[in-house]
Parts: C-alpha cells; sequence; structure tokens
C-alpha cells in the first residue's frame, strides 16, 4: 500500500466507522513528515486545530488550483 502523501492546502476527510456518525472535513495547514508524508497540521471546519495521524479511513482531496491573476 502507498504513503499517504499531501500539499499544505490540501483537504483531508475522515470518513465515518459508525452509522450516524458525520465525516470530518479540514484543510492541512502543516506537513512533518518528508515528501508530504504524516503527520499533518489539521484545521478541521469546526475551527479546531490539531496534530493528525491519519488511518485507512481517510483520503487526501488536492486542493483546487487558483488561476493566475
Amino acid at each position: 500500500r502507498a504513503k499517504m502523501q499531501a500539499n499544505i492546502g490540501d483537504e483531508l476527510i475522515v470518513h465515518t466507522r459508525r452509522v450516524g456518525d458525520h465525516e470530518r472535513h479540514g484543510v492541512i495547514t502543516q506537513i512533518h513528515g518528508e515528501g508530504g508524508t504524516p503527520p499533518y497540521d489539521v484545521r478541521w471546519q469546526d475551527g479546531k486545530e490539531a496534530v493528525f495521524f491519519p488511518s485507512a479511513d481517510c483520503i487526501v482531496v488536492p486542493a483546487t488550483p487558483r488561476a493566475p491573476k
């Protein structure tokens, strides 16, 4: 299995494991591993920030590139 890799600004989605729970969404604000690997600092949609070690139920969604001005 390939290692997770991300860039600052990418979205991190944590899928729920239990019925009735909601997915968690956050934005990666800092990367502590080499080459984009975890752990990551994540700002969650509720405004809280934390160092996060992703598990198998997480995916990274690349940030949408911004058009040049």
